[in-house]
């Protein structure tokens, strides 16, 4: 039995030094094969894409030719700034599956969108902690008053030494029917009708400059009952 284990140990040293000697035939062949190849190739160069602000400009790498200005249609995002789409629900080999990011557990887990916009948690909220400017409000709880327009544009088609009011340039085909209640005249442009005598519930400054520029009249309605407010000369002075 001693023989027999001293016969495979033996068998195995052989086999480990002949395993030994062909690595070192391989070894010395391919380096053999590297001093015969051409200098060239061995010393050939790796170019890879650098992502690096200063390649912004470059052609090579944008594929754009450079350009004086900057304009929407020249301009180029950040080499590195712009990623894919994360796919996610996908399986789970491609990183974003099964739970998507979300958790498991959790308000923030559940289907559909957990909070409301502005929530931050139950404390007191960006949009309540921020002072609100006073001036011309605008929002809920608060009114404007909305005015149909009549342009100068439309008052230069009536007939001079006339009355006008929103329903007789209705009934004339001058304006289409006004789903405001409350009528505003407007200026921007020279009349060219003389004489005119408008009526409406107000009127911009140079609407009125033009209208009395031409000889015409302007006639204040009251915004609740229509009826011609008469103002008194103290009062016209300090509209005008």
């Amino acid at each position: 039995m001693m023989e027999a284990f001293v016969g495979a140990h033996a068998g195995s040293a052989r086999a480990s030094a002949g395993a030994r000697g062909m690595f070192s035939r391989v070894c010395v062949r391919s380096r053999r094969a590297e001093a015969a190849r051409p200098a060239t190739a061995a010393a050939a160069t790796v170019q890879m894409k650098v992502f690096d602000w200063k390649k912004r400009g470059n052609p090579e790498y944008s594929g754009r030719a450079e350009v004086g200005e900057i304009s929407v249609t020249t301009i180029i995002p950040a080499p590195g700034s712009r990623h894919r789409k994360k796919r996610k629900g996908r399986g789970v080999a491609a990183g974003q599956g099964r739970s998507c990011g979300f958790g498991m557990r959790g308000q923030k887990s559940r289907a559909g969108n957990p909070t409301r916009p502005g929530f931050e948690g139950g404390q007191n909220p960006l949009y309540r902690r921020l002072p609100k400017f006073v001036g011309r409000p605008m929002g809920p709880g608060h009114k404007r008053t909305v005015y149909g327009l009549i342009k100068i544009a439309t008052l230069n088609k009536c007939e001079p030494d006339s009355e006008v009011t929103l329903e007789s340039l209705v009934e004339s085909g001058k304006m289409t029917k006004n789903k405001e209640k409350l009528v505003k005249v407007v200026g921007g442009e020279e009349l060219t009708v003389t004489g005119l005598t408008v009526k409406a519930h107000a009127f911009t400054s140079s609407a009125v400059e033009a209208i009395e520029k031409a000889g015409g009249k302007c006639v204040l309605l009251s915004p609740t009952t229509g009826a011609v407010i008469q103002l008194d000369a103290d009062e016209g002075e300090a509209a005008e």
